[in-house]
């Protein structure tokens, strides 16, 4: 049997502990693991709320600052048990929620200042953890994203985890361009602050723009076994240097990513999703599900800034209920420049959009939170546009409706390391359209299972962004067997964990798949 620790900072597999597709990652994969005949220990940190209800393993005392810190183990129960699956929290009072989806702060002047902290704390504490072998012995370590990359520091350069090296390392990046960068000295969020005894090396760490800051993500990428991207096509996208906005690539890491590809260690590996025991909506609830849950958060103290907006929402769902639009396009994300950019530099984009599907009765429903200034911009487009419905807030049954009854989903992302959205839509065969760049080159053909726009230059890739949707919207009022034939060729598609896992048993975890004991069979 093989054992295997996943360090994230999401875990979907527990109760709110999910900001975004790392979550669904990290819930899936231990889950497959498991029906291998393996063993999966998964722990994140509790953000001051996750260990409540769960069981006290152990106590763990390390040294930080030059003071004793002391966090606590607990085991938590997941939504769903699977054999040989445990999940556990790490709690000390300085690892808080923030306020993004009450994981990530937010840090406009200091970028990573306060998550640095509590991962810094989190990373030391799960050290601690598997040095007494709370989790038991230990083959493989699976590290998400820049807030667990402090494991490899430590093992490598901190004399107290000399033991953490006997494990096999591998780091999966989920989105490159948030990399976790703080200065090494001068700065109480600073390395050399919390490990003021522990020798290091600079060039190992240090960014190469900032070259007085270590930077988080080229740690995870230099310092593990094996290194992970999302989707094949993002691997080839991050070897090469960014050039924005016409294209985003390796985002000044594309030496680091160039090495590990030359050196055997950087895999381009596909996420799955699920085919399985799937939550499923019931048709015809959208409108009531969008009014009930902009309901519940005219309750909540935090929404009270935008209760006038949220009324207005409602007001005009209201007007659907009893006179449902013919055509809906939708879309569910997170609102950052990685998602809008497109609206946010070109609105006018957005505006022939609706009011092509005004002269359709279609309507485009917009559902996420996000930056302070896309909220603003979607806002205020909202109060001009009648057919433009932005959902300000997160709702999992808003979602699943919009999922199952969308007739279009949009994802028209700058880029896109994998994407779980045009998965999700298309499993409810729904056609896509999206940018093709990253997973979404890798999941979506154009005029075969959705349709894809893009361009050499900015205004090429805007151009194309509206033909493309005309050319959608065209086949759906006058070609309905085309239509369909999308449909049923979206609806076919299965990006399965099964075939992913085997790729990261086979080169991330180096475990032979033909050797494993599947206990499914």
């Amino acid at each position: 049997m093989n054992k295997f620790l996943f360090v994230a900072a999401e875990n979907d597999a527990i109760p709110k502990c999910k900001a975004g597709g790392m979550g669904d990652v990290v819930r899936d994969v231990p889950r497959q693991i498991s029906e291998r005949g393996d063993k999966a220990h998964v722990v994140v940190p509790s953000y001051s709320r996750l260990h409540q209800n769960g069981t006290l393993k152990t106590k763990l005392n390390f040294q930080l600052r030059d003071t004793v810190y002391v966090a606590e183990l607990y085991e938590v129960a997941p939504k769903k048990e699977f054999k040989n699956v445990h999940h556990y929290i790490i709690h000390h009072p300085e690892i808080t929620a923030g306020q993004i989806g009450h994981i990530y702060h937010d840090d406009p002047e200091e970028p990573f200042y306060t998550d640095n902290i509590k991962f810094t704390i989190f990373c030391t504490a799960v050290a601690e953890a598997i040095k007494q072998e709370a989790f038991g012995e230990l083959d493989i370590v699976h590290m998400h994203d820049w807030h667990s990359s402090m494991l490899l520091f430590l093992k490598t350069f901190h004399p107290e985890y000399k033991s953490l090296k006997k494990m096999r390392y591998v780091y999966t990046i989920h989105n490159l361009a948030i990399q976790g960068i703080r200065p090494f000295y001068n700065n109480y969020s600073s390395i050399s602050n919390w490990f003021p005894n522990v020798p290091f090396d600079v060039t190992k760490l240090m960014d190469y723009r900032y070259q007085d800051c270590i930077n988080l993500m080229a740690v995870g990428i230099r310092l593990a076994d094996a290194v992970h991207t999302v989707s094949p096509s993002y691997k080839e996208d991050v070897l090469k240097p960014s050039a924005p906005p016409e294209f985003i690539g390796g985002e000044s890491l594309e030496k680091d990513l160039q090495a590990a590809d030359n050196e055997g260690r950087l895999f381009g590996i596909l996420n799955g999703s699920n085919y399985k025991n799937i939550r499923v909506a019931e048709k015809g609830k959208i409108y009531r599900n969008i009014v009930s849950a902009l309901f519940g958060w005219l309750q909540e103290e935090s929404k009270k800034y935008k209760a006038d907006f949220l009324a207005h929402t409602g007001e005009k769902v209201m007007e659907y209920v009893n006179h449902p639009p013919e055509f809906i396009m939708s879309s569910v994300a997170r609102l950052t420049e990685q998602k809008f950019y497109f609206f946010k530099r070109s609105p006018e984009a957005l505006v022939s959009i609706l009011e092509k599907l005004e002269k359709v009765n279609g309507v485009f429903m917009l559902l996420g939170t996000g930056d302070p200034d896309y909220e603003e911009l979607f806002r205020d487009m909202s109060y001009k546009y009648k057919n433009f419905i932005f959902t300000n807030g997160q709702s999992e049954d808003l979602v699943d409706s919009l999922y199952l009854e969308t007739n279009l989903y949009f994802m028209p992302s700058l880029f896109e390391p994998c994407g779980i959205s045009q998965m999700l839509a298309m499993r409810n065969g729904n056609p896509c359209l999206v940018h093709k760049t990253g997973g979404l080159k890798d999941t979506v053909e154009h005029l075969k299972t959705g349709f894809c726009f893009d361009g050499a230059t900015y205004d090429e890739k805007i151009k194309n962004m509206v033909k493309v949707f005309d050319q959608a919207l065209k086949m759906y009022r006058t070609q309905p067997e085309k239509w369909r034939k999308i449909q049923e060729n979206a609806g076919k598609m299965r990006f399965t964990w099964e075939k992913s896992v085997d790729e990261y048993y086979r080169d991330l975890y180096s475990i032979r798949v033909e050797s494993r004991l599947i206990s499914s069979k």
